[in-house]
């Protein structure tokens, strides 16, 4: 018996395309703050994410999820560390765009999905394919030839594509919905994005205020900017394949390597030449992997469903 095509999938589709080719292009919007410290920024985010946050919460009527998810010692905890994690993940992602490491940022996050098969084998010991060891190793060449080839480890790339792995990890650990969990990790760390705002207050450097209030007003928009994105994501992945979604989430950093090699003009040389294409070959045979192993999955499905005996209509 065939499964009808879902109706939500054209807008699933294309909400999908909407959220990573907006964090694909996040750089140029991060590049508006970059006079403002990292750190600053990432504490106005919080405190704006919470801000937008709260009245989708408000308006989807979704604030019993989140009550409940806040009196599941597990589902608070492993929110917390995710936070964490999200936090690392954002302040990084943030001072590399503002001091020219953009095709860097790329780099971390095509690393991804590898970090992910790997966390997956290493903590949730996970079996690993031929075609995933190889993908690992190809990775980790690719790395190696731009940490000895150009003498510079790609320490933002590393550190982006490792805090990521390990906030998907902990996201999935906590079983939060997308919105309330998002709405959780940042609120477990706004008191301190708070205490560091109202420091810099009392040292007359914050940076706000009708002082600069261009400045201000895309401070305010990063509540939109953060959440947005997640919800189109959200709806995409209620309604899309797995592997649409796998496929999908490279159009982001694609996006952020066009941004970094012919926008903000950053150096390419020879051997990010190499590494990119290594890890672009290890991401082919992650993604290959991924439609074989789905196919697979189908067709025993659909045997399984063809075997069984029909039920007469009426009984």
């Amino acid at each position: 018996m065939r499964r009808s095509p879902d109706p939500q999938h054209t807008p699933a589709f294309f909400a999908g395309v909407a959220a990573f080719a907006t964090w694909g292009l996040v750089p140029i919007y991060w590049k508006l703050l970059s006079k403002i410290p990292a750190l600053e920024i990432l504490a106005h985010r919080f405190v704006w994410t919470i801000v937008f946050l709260s009245a989708l919460l408000s308006w989807q009527r979704r604030w019993p999820e989140v009550i409940t998810n806040l009196h599941s010692r597990r589902s608070a905890l492993f929110c917390f560390a995710s936070g964490v994690m999200v936090s690392v993940n954002w302040l990084l992602f943030i001072w590399a765009v503002n001091i020219g490491r953009v095709l860097e940022t790329s780099l971390g996050y095509f690393m991804t999905p590898l970090v992910n098969v790997l966390l997956g084998a290493v903590i949730l010991r996970e079996r690993l394919s031929v075609w995933q060891i190889a993908s690992i190793l190809i990775g980790a060449i690719g790395v190696s030839v731009l940490a000895f080839g150009y003498g510079h480890f790609p320490s933002v790339a590393v550190g982006l594509c490792t805090s990521f792995g390990l906030y998907g990890l902990l996201r999935k650990q906590s079983g939060t919905a997308a919105i309330p969990g998002l709405f959780l990790e940042t609120m477990f760390l706004l008191p301190l994005a708070v205490f560091y705002l109202a420091l810099l207050a009392s040292r007359n450097v914050l940076t706000f205020g009708a002082s600069h209030l261009s400045l201000s007003i895309v401070l305010i928009t990063t509540g939109i900017v953060t959440a947005v994105p997640l919800v189109w994501f959200g709806y995409a992945a209620r309604h899309l394949r797995l592997v649409t979604i796998g496929f999908l989430q490279y159009l982001s950093p694609s996006i952020s390597f066009v941004l970094g090699l012919f926008v903000y003009h950053e150096t390419f040389t020879r051997q990010h030449f190499v590494t990119f294409l290594l890890i672009w070959i290890a991401l082919v045979l992650v993604s290959a992997e991924a439609v074989l192993r789905w196919r697979t999955t189908k067709r025993v499905a659909a045997d399984i469903v063809s075997e069984s005996p029909l039920i007469e209509p009426g009984i």
